[in-house]
C-alpha cells in the first residue's frame, strides 16, 4: 500500500520528461517502476493501465488518473 506522497514520488520518477504525464513509453522504459505500479493497481500491463484509467484518452496517465487506479485497487493509504 502506498501513501499519496509515495505515489507522487513514484509518479515523478516515471515522468521522465516532467510534463505531468506518464506515457506508455515511460512505463516501458522503467520496467522496475512499472512493476511497482502493477502491484499497487492490480493491473498487469501498461496498456491495461491506459485502457482502464486514461480518462481523457490522451495516451498517457496523469497523477490523478494513477491515484484513481491505486484507490480502485484499494491500495492507497
Amino acid at each position: 500500500m502506498a501513501t499519496e506522497q509515495e505515489l507522487q514520488s513514484l509518479f515523478n520518477k516515471l515522468d521522465t520528461d516532467q510534463d505531468g504525464k506518464i506515457s506508455i513509453n515511460d512505463l516501458f522504459l522503467s520496467p522496475g517502476l512499472s512493476t511497482i505500479i502493477s502491484s499497487e493497481t492490480n493491473i498487469s500491463t501498461p496498456q491495461e493501465l491506459l485502457v482502464n484509467y486514461d480518462s481523457d484518452e490522451d495516451g498517457s496517465i496523469t497523477f490523478e488518473e494513477l491515484k484513481e487506479a491505486v484507490k480502485k485497487a484499494d491500495n492507497l493509504t
